[in-house]
C-alpha cells in the first residue's frame, strides 16, 4: 500500500512556494494543518531539532580555531494524522496527533554555503529527525529567523493525501481519482504519478522506495516518506535524486519514530 501526496497551488494551477494559502492562521502559514514548509506547529514539550556543527578556520591572528554550534534542521512538513484516516484503512500510520519531518536540506534548496550538506547514501541521525505529537491541541509555531529578521523558510503549501490500492484499483494515469481531480479546480497538482502502486516515483507515504539501490541497502525497510525533486521549490537532489525516510514494519507498528533512517540516492 502507498499513499500519494498532492499539494495546493496558486490560482494559475502551478504548484510551488508561491501557492495561495489564504484562509490559514499564523501569518498565512497553515497553522495546525498538514503542510509542506512554513514553520512547524508543535507542543511545548517538543524541541525544534538541530544538528551539531564543527567548523575549523584560521582566525585573524593566523591561529587555527574551531567554531562549534547547533544549526536548526530544515522543517520539511507536518502531517495532521486525522487527515490520513480515510486513505489508511489498515491503520498503518497514526490517525491522531501530528507527524513532523526535518532534515538538513539547506544545500539541496540552493544554499551552497550550508553549514551541513549530507551526501549520497545513508544519512547520520543528527542530519534528520521525525517527531510525533499525540495531540493537535495547544500547538505553538516554532519560527526560525535569519539574522536580518526574515523568515528562514519557504512559504507553507497545503498537503493532501490520496489512498493507493483502495481508490479505484488502477495504477498511474489510468486511476480515476487522478483523471477526475488533477487540475479540475485549478487548485492541486499531483506529485506521485504512480501513487496507487507500492512502487512509484514522486512524493508518497508508505510503499516501496522507488530506487532499487535503496531497497538493496535497506531490504527490511519501507517508505515512511519519500521526497522527490521539485523545481518550483528549488529542491534538487543532485541528478534526479530522492530522499527516503525509511522505517521497518515492526517499528512502524510500534510507533518507534527514533528508529527511522534516511537515505539519499540519485540516478
Amino acid at each position: 500500500m502507498a499513499i500519494g501526496i498532492r499539494f495546493g497551488a496558486a490560482s494559475a494551477g502551478v504548484a510551488g512556494p508561491s501557492a495561495d494559502v489564504a484562509g490559514s492562521s499564523a501569518g498565512g502559514q497553515l497553522f495546525g494543518q498538514s503542510k509542506w514548509w512554513g514553520f512547524p506547529d508543535m507542543p511545548e514539550n517538543l524541541e525544534y531539532p538541530e544538528v551539531p556543527v564543527r567548523e575549523e578556520y584560521v582566525d585573524d591572528a593566523g591561529h587555527d580555531a574551531v567554531d562549534e554550534y547547533d544549526d536548526p534542521l530544515t522543517f520539511i512538513c507536518q502531517i495532521r494524522c486525522t487527515d490520513l484516516a480515510a486513505v489508511d484503512p489498515e491503520g498503518l500510520l497514526p490517525h491522531e496527533g501530528m507527524l513532523y519531518f526535518f532534515a538538513a536540506l539547506d544545500y539541496f534548496l540552493g544554499n551552497l554555503d550550508a553549514a551541513v550538506s549530507p551526501g549520497l547514501g545513508e544519512w547520520e541521525a543528527p542530519c534528520f529527525k521525525v517527531l510525533w505529537a499525540p495531540s493537535c491541541e495547544n500547538l505553538h509555531t516554532h519560527s526560525i529567523l535569519y539574522e536580518d529578521g526574515t523568515e528562514a523558510c519557504l512559504p507553507a503549501v497545503p498537503m493532501t493525501f490520496v489512498g493507493g490500492c483502495g481508490s479505484c484499483g488502477a495504477t498511474g494515469d489510468s486511476c480515476d481519482a487522478v483523471s477526475d481531480s488533477d487540475g479540475a479546480d485549478g487548485n492541486a497538482s499531483w506529485l506521485a504519478a504512480d501513487y496507487p502502486s507500492a512502487f512509484g516515483d514522486g512524493f508518497q507515504l508508505l510503499g516501496r522506495p522507488f530506487y532499487d539501490e535503496v531497497v538493496q541497502e535497506m531490504p527490511d525497510m519501507i517508505n515512511l516518506l519519500q521526497i522527490d525533486e521539485n523545481d518550483d521549490w528549488g529542491l534538487r537532489f543532485f541528478d534526479c535524486g530522492m530522499l527516503n525516510f525509511l522505517i521497518s514494519p515492526a517499528d512502524l507498528s510500534a510507533r518507534r519514530w527514533s528508529a527511522v533512517r534516511c537515505y539519499l540516492t540519485s540516478a
